[in-house]
């Protein structure tokens, strides 16, 4: 049965659909910690804000957007496995979450690498 923090994931990813990454920055605790493999570790709502103004100009530059294939968790703990799509073409992915009081405090992405051609 899906729990508290599910439901704050997939809130998350209904915000992200629409492309404006700014608009999860609320959904972050002020001493949240995120983790990017690309973009590097960005700890506090603020920076966290930061690194989502940085995300909708280089998503919409490199025309890249994700959908979510599948979310899982309770009321503490999720994972989201996502899709990216770009010109070049689609990669897998997995994220997870940790969320108390209603607000994300930690999120790492993991991402399958490059398909080889």
């Amino acid at each position: 049965m899906p729990g508290e923090a599910q439901r704050v994931i997939e809130e998350f990813w209904r915000i992200q659909d629409e492309g404006d990454y700014t608009k999860l920055a609320p959904l972050f605790s002020e001493d949240a910690l995120l983790e990017d493999p690309v973009w590097g570790t960005h700890k506090g709502r603020d920076a966290i804000l930061g690194f989502m103004t940085t995300m909708v100009k280089e998503m919409g530059t490199r025309q890249i957007n994700f959908t979510v294939d599948e979310i899982c968790g309770d009321d503490h703990a999720v994972w989201a496995r996502w899709t990216m799509h770009s010109p070049e073409g689609s990669r897998g992915g997995v994220g997870i979450y940790k969320v108390a009081n209603g607000q994300l405090t930690y999120y790492r992405d993991y991402m399958d690498p490059p398909a080889e051609g």
